[in-house]
């Protein structure tokens, strides 16, 4: 099974009414091939769709262990929800980032040429995490409150003023789905997608 084939079974396996829109859009806006990032974490193509998975196995395997110490969370924490969150949380960057050619230095000081990836959000530049929301609205997905919220506030309490600092951390409060996001964000951006240790 691809990368690809196993992202649409999970979320088709969530059984949300127009799944299947949600991934003919995301096909038309580039989703699968995209990059997750510029330079950093899966910054080539396909990287946004392996980030996704990776964001979607953390979460599961938080999931798992936050349920043996808290088993009272599970109806907070349904699988399905975890599935949505963790796989939709960055569509905002189907159409985020373009492939252009820049000039640097090599090791010897020569000016050679190098594809690197931009940022280019004057197509729609409403945020990040409140994109990704907008985008799977408009495709005809039905989100909870819990699941918008653990879209909205997956990057955590970066770059924030006062309103939204305290909005972040209301979210967290009222279900534990965003902060197992946020969590799973992290560790599969920082650390299963960080580049291999030089030895």
């Amino acid at each position: 099974m691809t990368t690809r084939e196993r992202f649409i079974d999970i979320l088709t396996k969530t059984e949300r009414q127009n799944i299947d829109y949600v991934i003919e859009d995301l096909d038309s806006w580039g989703f699968f091939d995209a990059p997750a990032s510029c330079q950093g974490h899966g910054a080539h193509p396909g990287g946004l769709l392996e980030h996704s998975l990776n964001v979607y196995d953390a979460a599961m395997a938080e999931r798992e262990y936050i349920l043996k110490v808290r088993p009272d969370l599970e109806p907070q924490l349904k699988p399905e929800s975890v599935a949505i969150a963790a796989l939709l949380h960055d569509v905002c960057k189907s159409d985020f980032y373009r492939l252009v050619k820049k000039k640097r230095r090599n090791e010897i000081g020569v000016y050679e040429e190098f594809e690197t990836y931009e940022i280019h959000d004057e197509n729609f530049p409403v945020g990040h995490g409140e994109k990704s929301v907008i985008l799977l609205l408009q495709s005809g997905l039905d989100l909870y409150d819990d699941e918008i919220c653990a879209i909205r506030w997956h990057m955590g309490p970066w770059n924030m003023s006062g309103d939204d600092e305290k909005f972040y951390r209301k979210a967290g409060k009222a279900s534990p789905l965003q902060p197992l996001i946020h969590s799973a964000d992290t560790i599969a951006s920082a650390i299963m997608e960080r580049p291999a240790a030089k030895l």
